[in-house]
């Protein structure tokens, strides 16, 4: 399964990043592995547009954290995730795996 988590970089838990904490609670379930990206532009429900430029430098940029797992462990995460979460986005979409492995040749 492919979960995609979208929210603001001014969404917080805990008193740090929601993305920091995020993966820290996906580390601790041992899942597989977690991306960050940071959007330089997007919008969400309320139609605000956030974008990064030289003038008008947003301090609200779209973050998504994208994590590949099965389905089970994906399963215990997003009870974290509803604890975590204020507002945002949570997909879930069946992928197949072509590669996975340690990146040396065999």
């Amino acid at each position: 399964m492919l979960l995609r988590i979208f929210f603001g970089e001014r969404d917080r838990y805990g008193g740090r990043p929601l993305h920091d904490a995020i993966l820290q609670k996906a580390r601790e379930l041992q899942l597989a592995g977690a991306t960050v990206l940071r959007g330089p532009m997007g919008y969400g429900r309320n139609s605000q547009v956030h974008r990064a430029n030289l003038l008008d430098m947003s301090e609200d940029l779209p973050i998504v954290v994208e994590i590949v797992e099965s389905e089970a462990n994906i399963n215990r995460l997003l009870p974290e995730l509803e604890k975590m979460m204020g507002s945002g986005l949570v997909t879930l979409e069946k992928v197949k795996v072509i590669r996975y492995g340690d990146g040396q040749g065999t």
